[in-house]
């Protein structure tokens, strides 16, 4: 990245950097220095005094340039000599700063002193002293060893033999659309890419119609959106859905064919996904019980209408409208699309349909029912764990607020599917905190659509492997809990803790998009708090004039976190402005369970949630128990 830089400043690429093209440099990297402190850098590092930089002077200037004095006072405050750091003064660091997992006691300590040693001081004298120097350190602490996401959490570290409705899903709402839902273009790519199953999704929904030839189509139905074919689909879902994670994927129907192109359906997704696909209830499995993802590594299941009774043998008609409620099921979600010019297009809003539906394809569908949600007020013995309701956001978020209990009882035994309101028309997405606070499974977001919705989701499942799969909490899998979201007890799900977070300082942040070649931008951090409603918070600091290169802010912010087993934290880096709203710069979210204590980095990310290098936060992070 430094050489990139330099190659852009050095103007008459002879190989050497005057003072102007410093400037530019400096302008570049993102940092306003005054032209009097950037020529005393410039002299400092001209040890040839040829008033040119090359070659070693451009790497003492660089060297110069990323200096960092919160690094060398924590360094120095922890060496006895202001030199180095012994064995034992980087397991004391390791232990009571950084609250190394497994340190409590120091021979611990000192082992795992002796292997970041080894990994990240280059001197070969100190190592062989197991000692580390600053520039060790400093490679440590800016290394992932020193990163506030635990590693750990990208093993598969969750118990994964339990039913599915004790997961969080990754999970993706009309899947096949590249932008908005009434004119963008449909496409296969959009099950490959970062938008799908690249990011671990393992939910993904097929919108299938009607096509010419016989042959199904996937679009946005009375939309001019563009189709595309479902075997073409059900083909790029066979070659990708298990490249990132290897437990089970769900197709979610949306099915709106002919019984004769149903068929095709059915027959498209057993040629093609052959063994693949699961057609049979698994051996031995109580009917009672849904099966765990690690009984259903590598399998595809189909989420659709069933017909009546275990195996039918002919079609008949089975209902598939919503009633005067606003219950709605999968394959009337283009009844509930607001804008009038689609409204007109569409069923009658409140009358009950049928719909014939083919053997063949019920024939898939096994482990996911799809019918309408009956209510709370069903005895739980006449429940089936095989049924899956749908709801929108509007109706799902109803229902949590009537009575939130009742529907984390719900979520321990059957799964739910939540998706976004009609009216989202842009592809905008909701808050998915709220459906996950009440254990609901199946939270599918528009991953063609970035923002803070989606770096939440991206956030949550980035732990237990990014596999797309999340082991609920306790009390959202127990089927008797007492677990209320809106007013938490305690000894069911709340345990407070105070997070004390110093936000220190920032490393070469990135510019705002699209903004003038000159401007340098005036950072503030912003923390965030998503969880229960009691946790929801947000803090910032003040702003750093003109200054993205390594501003400093030294700020202390701390949050009460009363069910921190669900909570996600949020930080975002903006650009202050007076005038108008703040400018977004970076982010980066992580599940409270992933955070590490002590003096960490923030690798941050951009809107859409690739890694902006070599932008990073520093901050030191600090839990406690509140008695």
């Amino acid at each position: 990245w430094i050489y990139d830089c330099f190659k852009k400043a050095d103007k008459n690429k002879d190989g050497r950097m005057t003072f102007k093209e410093v400037k530019n440099l400096l302008k570049m990297m993102n940092i306003d220095m005054n032209e009097h402190h950037a020529q005393h850098l410039f002299e400092m590092a001209d040890m040839s005094r040829s008033g040119t930089l090359e070659g070693i002077e451009f790497v003492v200037f660089y060297k110069l340039l990323t200096q960092r004095d919160e690094l060398q006072a924590l360094f120095s405050s922890l060496s006895g000599d202001g030199s180095v750091l012994s064995r034992g003064e980087l397991a004391a660091f390791l232990r009571d700063f950084q609250r190394e997992e497994g340190c409590e006691e120091l021979r611990f300590a000192e082992e795992l002193a002796s292997s970041i040693t080894e990994r990240h001081e280059l001197s070969n004298i100190a190592r062989s002293l197991s000692v580390m120097t600053l520039d060790g350190f400093v490679r440590y602490l800016t290394s992932p060893d020193g990163s506030l996401w635990d590693q750990r959490h990208d093993s598969i570290g969750h118990d994964m033999t339990r039913p599915l409705s004790h997961y969080f899903i990754s999970s993706s709402h009309n899947t096949y659309l590249m932008e908005d839902q009434l004119r963008g273009p449909s496409s296969t790519e959009a099950y490959i890419s970062s938008r799908a199953f690249r990011k671990g999704c393992r939910c993904v929904e097929l919108d299938c119609w009607d096509g010419q030839n016989g042959e199904p189509v996937i679009y946005h139905g009375h939309t001019l959106t563009s189709k595309i074919l479902f075997s073409d689909v059900i083909r790029t879902i066979e070659k990708y859905a298990f490249q990132v994670s290897d437990y089970p994927v769900i197709l979610s129907i949306e099915n709106h064919c002919s019984v004769a192109q149903q068929a095709v359906l059915a027959r498209h997704m057993q040629s093609i996904l052959g063994d693949k696909l699961l057609t049979a209830p698994l051996a031995g499995l109580p009917s009672s019980q849904l099966p765990s993802p690690e009984q259903l590594r590598g399998k595809v299941l189909v989420k659709g209408k069933r017909l009546p009774g275990p195996w039918p043998r002919e079609a008949v008609p089975v209902a598939n409208g919503h009633d005067e409620s606003g219950e709605v099921s999968d394959e009337d979600e283009a009844a509930e699309m607001e804008d009038e010019s689609v409204r007109n297009c569409v069923r009658q809003r409140g009358k009950k349909c049928k719909q014939n539906l083919s053997m063949e394809l019920s024939n898939c569908v096994v482990y996911c029912r799809s019918v309408q949600f009956p209510g709370f007020s069903r005895p739980r013995d006449q429940a089936s764990a095989w049924d899956i309701s749908s709801f929108t956001e509007t109706k799902a978020r109803k229902l949590l607020r009537e009575d939130g209990n009742e529907f984390v009882r719900h979520n321990t035994l059957q799964l739910s599917r939540v998706y976004p309101a009609g009216r989202r028309t842009d592809s905008s997405n909701y808050n998915p905190q709220e459906f996950w606070n009440v254990g609901c499974q199946i939270v599918a977001l528009n991953f063609q659509t970035a923002g803070d919705e989606m770096d939440l989701h991206d956030g949550h499942f980035r732990q237990n492997g990014g596999c797309g799969y999340v082991l609920k909490p306790a009390f959202l899998c127990d089927p008797t809990t007492a677990f209320q979201p809106e007013n938490p007890q305690p000894g069911i799900g709340l345990h407070t803790v105070r997070l004390t977070i110093k936000v220190i300082s920032g490393q070469q942040l990135p510019k705002v998009p699209h903004s003038n070649k000159g401007s340098i931008i005036d950072p503030l951090v912003r923390v965030e708090v998503h969880g229960v409603p009691l946790d929801n918070a947000r803090y910032e600091t003040k702003y750093i004039d003109n200054n993205g290169f390594n501003p400093q802010w030294n700020e202390i912010l701390s949050f009460n976190i009363n069910v921190p087993e669900v909570a996600l934290l949020r930080f975002v880096v903006e650009d202050h402005d007076t005038a108008t709203p703040n400018d977004f710069v970076a982010q980066y979210s992580i599940a409270f369970s992933s955070l590490r204590q002590g003096y960490r980095h923030i690798p941050l990310l951009s809107r859409d949630g690739t890694r902006v290098e070599p932008s990073s936060l520093f901050i030191h992070v600090k839990i406690a128990n509140v008695t």
